[in-house]
């Protein structure tokens, strides 16, 4: 299986690798600072040296629903070009990653000031929603508030490990319920923001709120009898 370096640093940007396996759209290896689709959150993108001549191009991380294999997919013209064996320099598209990081720690601050289950949600660059289990709209300016007093708020980020046991011991831990935290290895990461927001999470985040900069409410949607659609863009 892949090391996830990005599991205990998310600013860590490029690393060396070894090839493990290469598939039809891409390859393994036996680490990796890339971050695979899951969680709402897109996989990473960047590039993979293999020499000073050949430099590729990685347009997404994804992994395979059925063996758990970490995949960096290239292009099919570019898989010609690896071999098992092969050392290679992973290196992140950074740009891109560090705003998923902002926008997907905005989610969980979001989380935090409304109290109600979520039922699904998306990550992207510019924007985030979260879908919550609610009867009535919210005001977007009075959210939109809170939520950038809490981002102002400079709350660090820390990250610890529980069993799967003690997860089942405390399921409002959860709070997504569409996207159950990963399982499979006996143990749970768990991210917190202190004194604002505690769950499952394995994915990127900013080491501290005051990271994510101004961001807005931009509208609110009925999407069933008691779910309502929240989008937040970054105010820039």
């Amino acid at each position: 299986m892949t090391i996830e370096l990005f599991r205990e640093d998310s600013y860590a940007k490029h690393c060396e690798a070894t090839i493990t396996k290469v598939y039809e759209k891409g390859f393994s290896c036996d680490q990796t600072v890339f971050y695979p689709f899951g969680g709402g959150q897109p996989g990473d993108t960047g590039s993979l040296t293999v020499s000073p001549d050949i430099n590729l191009a990685i347009t997404d991380t994804i992994k395979d629903r059925d063996t758990g294999a970490l995949i960096h997919c290239l292009g099919s013209d570019d898989l010609s070009k690896l071999s098992l064996g092969d050392t290679v320099t992973l290196t992140l598209n950074w740009e891109r990653r560090y705003r998923l990081m902002r926008m997907h720690s905005c989610l969980h601050m979001l989380c935090a000031t409304i109290p109600a289950p979520v039922t699904g949600g998306s990550i992207q660059e510019a924007r985030g929603r979260l879908d919550f289990d609610l009867p009535d709209n919210i005001d977007k300016e009075t959210t939109t508030a809170r939520l950038n007093e809490l981002i102002t708020g400079n709350h660090t980020m820390s990250t610890r490990w529980i069993t799967d046991e003690e997860l089942d011991a405390n399921p409002e831990l959860v709070r997504t319920l569409s996207a159950p935290p990963p399982r499979g290895t006996g143990k749970v990461r768990l991210v917190e923001f202190e004194g604002v927001d505690l769950q499952p999470c394995g994915g990127t985040h900013v080491a501290s709120t005051s990271e994510i900069g101004p961001v807005r409410i931009q509208k609110v949607e009925k999407k069933g009898k008691i779910n309502r659609r929240i989008t937040v863009v970054f105010e820039e």
